[in-house]
Parts: structure tokens; C-alpha cells; sequence
């Protein structure tokens, strides 16, 4: 079972989640890799602002509430855009579980901006957090995004120069 905040956005998506939220926030992309669903952003942009909140607030933790989750989902690709939701291809998208080491990908991150994290603070971050880092570290994303989550997890200003 993963443990995450059910309807939580960060304070660096303030500026898209407004009242309609235009844009993918984290919590609703944590859930869509654990459901293994890619969702498009011009499919997102074809829900409502309910459907859209109703996928952040969803449980998607347990067993039963991934399937939910996934048919619910798989319900609102089809019916405004009649054709299958996409099924996300990679198994990378799991490092935000890793624990035991930082993985590889938030460490390059982390070494382009010269900065450091120790193994005690990625394992203090909740899991909602762990996720945002790691998708924020991935190559194509937007990179503004990555140093104001690091403030405001507040590891910018304790993390290590390296």
C-alpha cells in the first residue's frame, strides 16, 4: 500500500491549479504512473473541473482503489476522445520509491545545480514530494519548476553544495 495525501498541491503549481486547474498537477500524475495510465495534456484539458478534481482527490492506494481509479479514468479518456487511454510504457517511473539510495536521476539533477541531498532528508520527504523531485528531474520538463519545489520541501537552503 502507498501512503499519499489525496488532494494535495504544491505551492510551485499555484500558478496553473487556480480555480480550473489548466494543467496535470503532481498528485494526479503520481496516480496516473501508479495506475499506469499516460494521460495527454489535451486530453486533460477536455475534462470538466469537477472530473479534474475528482482525479486528485480519488484514492488510489490500495489495490481496489488503483482499479477504480484506472476504470474511472479510462471512462473520461473514452468518452471525449473515443479511443483508449495510452498505457504508460516505461517501469522507470517507480524511483520515487527507492529508499535505500537517491536515485540516479535526482542525484544528475542535483550535481547540475551543484547541490547535494543527504539519504536521511529524501527518505524525511512524504511521497507525493519523492515523486515531484523525480519528475521534475527528468530530461523535457519544465526546469523552473525543480529548484522552487526544492525551497519548498526546504532543502534548498539545507541541502549540501557540492
Amino acid at each position: 500500500m502507498i501512503a499519499i495525501v489525496n488532494s494535495h498541491y504544491f505551492k510551485f503549481e499555484e500558478d496553473f491549479v487556480e480555480e480550473n486547474i489548466r494543467c496535470i498537477p503532481m498528485i494526479v500524475r503520481m496516480k496516473l504512473d501508479i495506475c499506469g495510465i499516460k494521460m495527454k495534456l489535451a486530453e486533460w484539458s477536455k475534462l470538466n473541473t469537477n472530473e479534474r478534481k475528482n482525479l486528485a482527490d480519488f484514492p488510489c492506494e490500495t489495490h481496489q482503489h488503483i482499479q477504480v481509479y484506472k476504470r474511472y479514468l479510462e471512462g473520461l479518456i473514452w468518452n471525449y476522445t473515443k479511443q483508449k487511454a495510452s498505457i504508460l510504457q516505461s517501469n522507470d517511473h517507480f524511483e520515487w520509491r527507492i529508499l535505500d539510495h537517491i536515485p540516479h536521476i535526482l542525484q544528475e539533477k542535483l550535481n547540475q545545480i551543484q547541490r547535494g541531498l543527504s539519504l536521511q532528508q529524501w527518505r524525511n520527504l512524504s511521497t507525493l514530494q519523492r515523486f515531484a523531485l523525480i519528475k521534475l528531474s527528468r530530461p523535457g520538463h519544465e526546469n523552473a519548476n525543480f529548484p522552487k519545489a526544492m525551497q519548498e520541501f526546504g532543502l534548498l537552503d539545507s541541502c549540501v553544495l557540492q
